[in-house]
């Protein structure tokens, strides 16, 4: 579906286990394969818990995996420590949910957006003024908000400016951990609209967490569905709405309300709670919601399979020309 010299980010295997009380042990990322393209947006949607911020924690250095490698242009990152693992800081970069938790309400916006660049000595201080209005002017902000602080912005405003921080120091990744929901739906448009320009005019790859299938269907290439910790479906974004095959993303699917669609039909929901993490059933995890459960499912854990180029699904329902059940 890629191109293979466009390839940054090479994630391999990924586990994360917490060791939990009594012993027990929380898998909150279970073998997880993803790739991240130059110029591409990987969305990655799944309930609360299900393990999509963990592993997006582990692109930007916060957290290490039990077991995998991430291979960022062919090294692993996980492994990297000291000066080296703070250089390649530079290249992967996060906007937060929350962008206020991420700033220093004493700092004016001037100081947010150059600290990076004093930090890494990109730039002189007698820089900052031209520097934070050039990038506020980037992100559709007037360049005298440079003078303003954190509690001076909108929430819209204030989400600007963490993706003028994200992008000031040039990355090739950004990892973004739901960086719209707590906007009103006409300042997610206008932010969405503004990631999708500076992604092509710097062709930043872009990894993308959300709840909101029919948001992150809106402008990723490639999405990922993650339950407990597993990755169960991965399918071009275009794909969507007519190749979904994954019982969890067509019930993800359903639930997507929309002014288009029809309210003749029922809309669907899925019966029943997830599972505890520290609870997940032998064999498929999501065997006890839903409704074409075999046997297999309840023996064996499907693993992800290519169904066509670029679109793959861990489900017994589907098998391979050769494969039997």
């Amino acid at each position: 579906m890629f191109d293979e010299k466009d390839l940054i980010l090479d994630a391999k295997h990924v586990t994360r286990r917490f060791l939990a009380s009594n012993n027990r042990t929380l898998v909150a990322c279970n073998d997880v394969n993803l790739r991240l393209y130059r110029g591409k947006t990987l969305g990655l949607v799944g309930e609360s818990g299900c393990g999509k911020s963990t592993f997006m924690r582990f692109l930007v250095s916060l957290d290490t995996p039990t077991e995998g490698e991430i291979l960022f242009h062919g090294k692993d990152i996980t492994r990297m420590k000291g000066e080296v693992l703070r250089q390649n800081r530079q290249k992967i970069q996060m906007v937060f949910q929350d962008p206020s938790g991420s700033f220093n309400p004493k700092m004016k916006i001037r100081d947010i957006i150059c600290e990076p660049l004093l930090n890494f000595g990109r730039i002189h201080k007698r820089e900052k003024d031209a520097m934070a209005r050039k990038y506020l002017e980037l992100v559709d902000l007037p360049g005298e908000f440079a003078d303003r602080y954190p509690h001076n912005m909108s929430g819209g405003q204030r989400q600007r400016i963490a993706i003028a921080r994200a992008i000031v120091l040039e990355p090739e990744i950004i990892v973004m951990d739901e960086a719209t929901c707590a906007l009103d739906v006409s300042v997610q448009k206008t932010i969405i609209e503004l990631i999708v320009k500076l992604q092509k005019e710097k062709q930043i790859a872009i990894g993308f967490i959300a709840h909101d299938l029919g948001l992150i269907q809106s402008f990723a290439h490639q999405i990922a569905v993650m339950y407990l910790g597993n990755i169960v479906e991965v399918i071009p974004a275009e794909l969507l709405n007519t190749h979904a095959a994954h019982p969890y993303t067509k019930a993800l699917m359903g639930a997507v309300f929309d002014i288009h669609m029809d309210f003749s039909k029922k809309i669907e929901s899925i019966e029943s709670e997830a599972p505890s993490p520290l609870d997940v059933p032998e064999g498929c995890p999501f065997q006890d919601r839903c409704g074409q459960c075999m046997d297999i499912c309840r023996q064996v854990r499907p693993t992800l399979k290519e169904l066509i180029p670029g679109h793959e699904v861990a489900c017994h329902l589907f098998v391979k020309e050769g494969e039997k059940q």
